[in-house]
């Protein structure tokens, strides 16, 4: 079984903490830990956080919450752009070594 990475975003409601969003953020450990790393927030959650960033990773199809961020609206939007850019980096020289290898064939 694979084990996959992402980043969910939640937002607290009057319940509890509800999903509205998620990112996959690829099958190494250490490229999607390092795509964390570069989040703004704090990891001293608290009673009064409404909004937070959930480290997750998917394995034998069992979510496991590796770390948790809580933020603000600005560093929410701010992570969004750190994320999405991160992805792009990472899925752009994936693609460049895939197809610069089978160019050699």
């Amino acid at each position: 079984m694979q084990t996959t990475y992402y980043i969910q975003f939640t937002i607290k409601t009057p319940n509890d903490f509800q999903s509205f969003g998620k990112f996959f953020i690829g099958n190494n450990r250490l490229v999607a830990n390092a795509i964390f790393e570069k989040l703004k927030g704090s990891d001293e959650v608290s009673e009064k956080a409404i909004l937070q960033l959930d480290f997750i990773e998917w394995k034998n199809n069992l979510p496991v919450n590796i770390k948790v961020l809580q933020c603000t609206l600005n560093e929410m939007g701010d992570n969004c752009k750190i994320i999405t850019k991160e992805i792009f980096k990472n899925f752009s020289l994936i693609e460049k070594i895939f197809y610069s290898d089978n160019d050699s064939d």
